[in-house]
């Protein structure tokens, strides 16, 4: 088994707000791999004392140890124990009924000699490869899903989609939303290795289309997670013009796990 992660600062002035750890059990077999984006709040007040890295380091220690230690419990299960706990270290201090509140995408994946479990919540990003090399997207597609303009700014985004029916959902202070990911289970013989990204690694492919998944895979293989954001941030620079870019940060935070059963 290889693991590969990396991760780099969307800016040296601001912390990285993604989050990621793997785990491999003292047997040998199995393992774990946990994934966080960290939506950054816009400017001025989000009900909270903490800052967002905060909340995904603990939302991401939680989740990590849970999946570790409690393979009785679903993924989902994990991550509403996680979110309940997240949430209780810092309710006495926080508005966490603000819009705003700290919150992430989850990517979760756990196996052990017979599946492979996964959860997606929002927009990062899980692939698997068979063994014969097709590559299986897992993604929760509810923002490309939603209405025109519901996204046309952040105000408009928070009071009509944001941890809404009809809209998408993220990982805050609500257990319940748990439910709301997208989870399966695959036999281990169909999976030879698997990825996960956060949307600012993911642009190789979701935004600048330099590739399928495919072919973002084969960058993971061939030059490693930092190889892949090395790429992104060169598609970044060269695009001045912001044919790509448009509205979006030029750069955001980018993380990337790579792992061969």
């Amino acid at each position: 088994m290889r693991i590969e992660l990396a991760t780099v600062a969307g800016s040296a002035d601001r912390p990285n707000e993604d989050w990621a750890a793997t785990a491999l059990p003292a047997s040998g077999q199995g393992g774990t791999l946990i994934l966080l984006d960290g939506v950054t709040p816009p400017q001025g007040d989000d009900g909270c004392v903490h800052s967002v890295p905060w909340f995904t380091a603990r939302l991401g220690g939680s989740l990590i140890e849970l999946s570790d230690s409690r393979r009785d419990l679903t993924l989902q299960g994990i991550l509403a124990e996680s979110i309940r706990r997240t949430a209780d270290a810092h309710r006495p201090q926080c508005d966490l009924s603000h819009v705003r509140t700290p919150q992430a995408t989850v990517v979760m994946a756990r196996w052990d000699e017979q599946a492979i479990e996964h959860l997606v919540l929002s927009d990062s990003v899980l692939l698997f490869e068979a063994p014969d090399g097709t590559v299986r997207p897992l993604l929760d597609d509810r923002l490309n899903r939603l209405p025109p303009g519901s996204l046309a700014d952040e105000a408009i985004a928070d009071a009509t989609a944001r941890n809404k029916e009809g809209g998408f959902f993220t990982a805050a202070a609500d257990p319940s939303v748990a439910a709301r990911a997208v989870t399966g289970r695959t036999p281990l013989g169909r999976v030879r290795a698997l990825a996960a990204m956060t949307d600012g690694a993911a642009r190789w492919t979701e935004m600048f289309h330099e590739g399928d998944w495919a072919d973002c895979l084969g960058v993971l293989r061939k030059e490693g997670a930092q190889g892949l954001i090395d790429r992104v941030r060169a598609l970044e620079d060269a695009d001045t013009e912001r044919v790509h870019l448009r509205r979006s940060k030029t750069h955001d935070d980018a993380t990337a796990v790579y792992a061969v059963l």
